[in-house]
């Protein structure tokens, strides 16, 4: 029997689950334990944010208010070292026992250092290098924001181009290097990628198709040597935008299985039935197989659906479509299914339409679709992926043909 569950970690995967427990009728006590001051969203943190258009209050996932009409326990400013679940317990930082029959993580991870030589500061300076995770980085990062400062952005996907876009914006001299020529094609399809990866070019960032091989800190900056590239360049500040690390030491240290992650099944249940896991750092294992980890918003929010549904007893909600979503140069993209599972792809109207959709199709079907300012095609082709409804790829590609019709098949 459940009578109490501990969630551990704030953001969004943690929060949903906190909700969806209620929403299916537990009752019993519910405490949901977070390092920061309050659980906040994360996606600003790139954009406004970072810019400065929004304060850290602005992204409060939910008021305070409603941790009290939902009967959430809120321990805030609080590190789980240890879980105990022999005891129906979990640790705490400063000594604390908090009792629970099941324990949910949903701590996420951390961000992916490269072992590259300096990167730590060597003479002493690591402020120059920054990661974006958490609002703190990104408090740390503005100040160096400053019209006219030297940026270096290591990684193009979703949070290095975010960023290099919100620099550019700003006022800075941003050089963007990844060692993909199209960063994000397997998502987005090779044509859309192209073209979301050329518009850093259009405006004003340097995209440069390599990787940074050292550091050196200099007095007037930190100095960068690129492979391929003879002489150095000098940066007052360097954004690493390369990937997480999830955020296993807890299980490992409860024996959990682990690979990249934490492993769990369908229902979000690790290999210690006490405790499930939830977010970025799930890896599930279906049907004998390990699937990727999905490092997305909607995918966080979806795991704590199904764990709440499993500590529940009730029926997990059907799985849908990936769906994520990026801003950049004021553009809005969405995407969904898995465009590397596509035979071909479909251009709805022109690339550099004001906006455009690429679908990706295989066997007479829609396998993942990907949009630029158009999510309404998005939502659509989502609905066409779950249902597995057959198109007519000329009709698709066709502006003048409302997608609802399409959807009748």
């Amino acid at each position: 029997m459940t009578d109490r569950v501990v969630i551990v970690g704030g953001g969004i995967a943690g929060v949903s689950t906190a909700a969806a427990l209620r929403a299916g009728g537990f009752d019993g006590d519910l405490t949901l334990v977070d390092a920061d001051e309050f659980p906040y969203d994360r996606p600003p943190l790139s954009k406004e944010f970072l810019a400065g258009a929004k304060g850290v209050e602005q992204l409060a996932l939910q008021p305070q208010q409603w941790y009290d009409d939902q009967r959430v326990r809120l321990i805030n400013r609080a590190v789980v070292t240890a879980l105990r679940p022999g005891d129906g317990a979990v640790e705490l930082m400063d000594g604390r026992l908090v009792h629970a029959d099941r324990v949910v993580l949903a701590t996420g991870g951390s961000a992916a250092r490269p072992p590259i030589p300096g990167i730590d500061g060597g003479d002493g300076d690591g402020d120059r290098v920054h990661v974006l995770r958490t609002a703190d980085d990104a408090d740390r990062l503005r100040p160096s924001l400053v019209p006219g400062a030297r940026v270096l952005v290591v990684g193009a996907g979703l949070i290095g181009a975010e960023v290099a876009s919100t620099a550019v914006r700003l006022g800075c001299e941003v050089v963007l290097v990844d060692p993909v020529a199209t960063p994000l094609a397997a998502a987005l399809g090779p044509d859309l990628a192209s073209w979301l990866h050329a518009l850093h070019v259009r405006h004003g960032i340097t995209a440069v198709q390599t990787t940074v091989e050292s550091f050196v800190d200099r007095p007037a900056g930190i100095e960068a040597g690129f492979s391929g590239v003879a002489a150095p360049r000098l940066f007052d500040a360097v954004v690493l935008g390369v990937g997480m690390v999830p955020r296993t030491e807890l299980a490992q240290t409860a024996r959990l299985e682990t690979d990249r992650g934490i492993v769990v099944d369908e229902r979000q249940v690790t290999s210690n039935p006490a405790v499930l896991a939830v977010g970025d750092l799930a890896r599930t294992r279906r049907d004998g197989v390990l699937l990727r980890r999905t490092e997305h918003w909607e995918a966080a929010q979806h795991d704590g659906a199904r764990a709440a549904a499993g500590l529940l007893g009730a029926q997990p909600p059907a799985p849908s479509a990936p769906w994520f979503w990026t801003d950049r140069h004021g553009r809005h993209i969405e995407a969904t299914g898995h465009m590397d599972a596509a035979a071909r792809t479909v251009v709805r109207g022109r690339i550099d339409d004001p906006s455009f959709s690429v679908f990706g199709l295989r066997d007479g079907h829609v396998v993942a679709a990907a949009s630029v300012d158009d999510p309404s095609a998005v939502r659509a082709a989502r609905r066409m992926i779950d249902r597995r409804t057959p198109v007519d790829a000329a009709r698709l590609a066709d502006p003048a043909v409302n997608l609802r019709a399409l959807l009748r098949g």
